[in-house]
């Protein structure tokens, strides 16, 4: 039987599916030198978005409305949420099938996954992440959640279900409980009927994206870029500025919960376009 880690105090053990290292915080990260081009040399990137758990890749609409007027060719593929080793190697096949530059981004859980597909991809020039997860080499999700600063925001209010592995075998989906979505994710700052859209809409996430293990991080060779959200009450923002601070990124502080991409499109988006004028001088 797996367990479930500390998302959810109304999880209990009677539940038939039941049952992330605290660290010194830096307040802000130092930016790693990225070797920008100058100013209108490089060609543009593509912009590849990776939406995270309870979401789907509708999360980044006004974001990718932002960016393509901007000249932009933006990609949004779904990401699987069915474990972070084939997550990761999904989202990698995507990126091969990319020609030139590419600024990866990702939101929540997909931050988790750009760190594991982008190692060894020459082509991905920049990471970014919008309240996201970056684990270092062997960390899982439950480990930095089940941290002292994870800790600092209350458990997820997930509710477990369970599905039909393929080749046997039973595993455990992960959703929000939808009466408390708008208020973990979005603060309630979203209308009422977006933000009970939002509840309906989401996808599960299988518990093996939270207990499979992050491979080399791609953010040890590639600049980084990273937004906290200041509000979020799904990733601690001490645990957010202390993965930044740890990598060395690019980091700005936001007002905001943590589906900033729909509350705070305008922001994010200037976040990437930073991140690709500074790699690829596009």
């Amino acid at each position: 039987m797996k367990r479930i880690p500390r998302l959810a105090g109304l999880v209990t053990a009677a539940a038939a599916a039941a049952a992330v290292s605290a660290a010194v915080l830096a307040p802000s990260a130092s930016a790693r030198t990225a070797g920008p081009a100058a100013a209108g040399t490089g060609p543009k990137p593509t912009i590849v978005l990776v939406h995270g758990a309870w979401a789907d890749a509708s999360s980044w609409t006004p974001v990718i409305e932002r960016l393509q007027r901007a000249g932009y060719q933006v990609d949004a593929p779904p990401n699987p949420l069915q474990g972070l080793t084939y997550d990761s190697a999904y989202i990698a096949s995507y990126l091969a099938q990319i020609k030139g530059p590419v600024i990866l981004v990702g939101h929540s859980y997909g931050g988790a996954v750009i760190t594991d597909a982008a190692t060894g991809d020459a082509s991905v020039k920049a990471l970014v992440y919008i309240a996201g997860w970056a684990p270092a080499k062997g960390e899982t999700l439950e480990s930095l959640i089940d941290s002292k600063l994870g800790e600092q925001i209350p458990a997820l209010p997930v509710v477990p279900t369970t599905y039909p592995e393929q080749g046997g075998g039973t595993g455990t989906d992960l959703t929000i409980n939808p009466a408390d979505y708008p208020r973990v994710f979005v603060d309630n700052e979203l209308p009422a009927d977006q933000a009970d859209a939002l509840a309906a809409e989401q996808r599960p996430l299988s518990l093996n994206a939270l207990t499979e293990a992050s491979t080399t991080p791609a953010w040890q060779t590639i600049p980084s870029w990273y937004m906290v959200a200041n509000q979020d009450r799904a990733i601690a923002p001490n645990l957010e500025r202390f993965m930044a601070a740890r990598m060395h990124a690019h980091t700005v502080d936001v007002n905001g919960p943590h589906l900033l991409m729909l509350t705070d499109p305008g922001a994010v988006t200037r976040l990437i376009e930073q991140a690709a004028t500074a790699t690829t001088g596009s």
